[in-house]
């Protein structure tokens, strides 16, 4: 999903680094279109108005304007016909419950008082520092209906933790150290689901970090934030779903260790807008 968050001027910046690097002249095709792009979101010169902008949007996803148009997705539910009637509060027992109805859709404008009087990037940073993972998605969620569904709210600035909120497990080692398959003592579909749940936990909190870490940025259009606000609802109904089938395999999240490499590359590029749109997504799809 980080493939599709950027905005369509920065849409080439994943693939600067591709870029032949036979001699001085890979070199500088990459630098044209790392500056070109980087031109675009600093609001300087359309894209579009050079070559290298015309190459590069070549490249956009083809269905950047739609997902950016889309309405919001309601289908927090991983199966057929698995329905509630209620969304757990954050913050409320509900939400750590181990019922499937943890992981359903129905929006109550009251749960919203948690995030009424934040900005987006004060919304971001409250995210980060909550541990829950269930809570995380729930959050973000709501966020999203807020800002981006209704296209209102400010900005604003915010300085995010060093590091975002965990839950006491899973441990991290090094990835080395992580067992494999063989070795974890859980069934083969639930071993791939906890690595997947694992990924789309760090996809969440790397999509609000940029939202925060980039928050003081004045020249940043708000729809890059919204952009990495969408992201991150994605990212949040992925890791419901992935969290609602480790419950139906008998397994949790923090069964096993897991690494901090995905945060790492976050955080190595914090102050880096450039560094930080090419090297996530790079991290991501290793």
């Amino acid at each position: 999903d980080f493939h599709r968050m950027q905005l369509q001027a920065l849409s080439m910046v994943s693939k600067v680094s591709m870029a032949p690097r036979g001699g001085a002249r890979g070199g500088r095709r990459r630098g044209v279109l790392a500056r070109a792009a980087l031109r675009s979101v600093n609001g300087t010169r359309p894209l579009v108005e050079s070559e290298a902008g015309r190459r590069a949007l070549k490249h956009t996803w083809p269905g950047f304007v739609d997902w950016r148009r889309a309405e919001p997705r309601r289908d927090v539910v991983w199966g057929a016909g698995k329905k509630s009637t209620t969304e757990p509060t954050p913050g409320s027992s509900s939400s750590s419950s181990t019922s499937s109805s943890c992981f359903t859709e129905n929006h109550d404008e009251d749960e919203d008082d948690k995030l009424d009087s934040l900005t987006l990037a004060e919304c971001g940073k409250l995210v980060l520092e909550t541990s829950d993972p269930k809570e995380k998605a729930l959050l973000t969620h709501q966020a999203y209906l807020r800002f981006a569904a209704s296209r209102e709210g400010e900005v604003g600035v915010a300085r995010g933790p060093e590091e975002p909120g965990r839950p006491a497990l899973p441990k991290l080692v090094p990835p080395r150290d992580c067992p494999g398959p063989k070795q974890s003592g859980l069934s083969l579909s639930a071993y791939m689901i906890h690595n997947l749940a694992h990924i789309e936990l760090n996809a969440v909190d790397l999509a609000w970090d940029t939202v925060v870490s980039f928050s003081s940025n004045g020249d940043l259009p708000r729809e890059f934030f919204v952009d990495f606000l969408r992201v991150a609802d994605d990212e949040s109904r992925h890791l419901r779903w992935c969290l609602q089938r480790l419950k139906e395999l008998g397994a949790e999240y923090g069964d096993l260790p897991s690494h901090g490499l995905l945060w790492s590359a976050g955080a190595a590029t914090r102050h880096d807008l450039l560094a930080r749109l090419v090297a996530i997504p790079m991290v991501q799809v290793r």
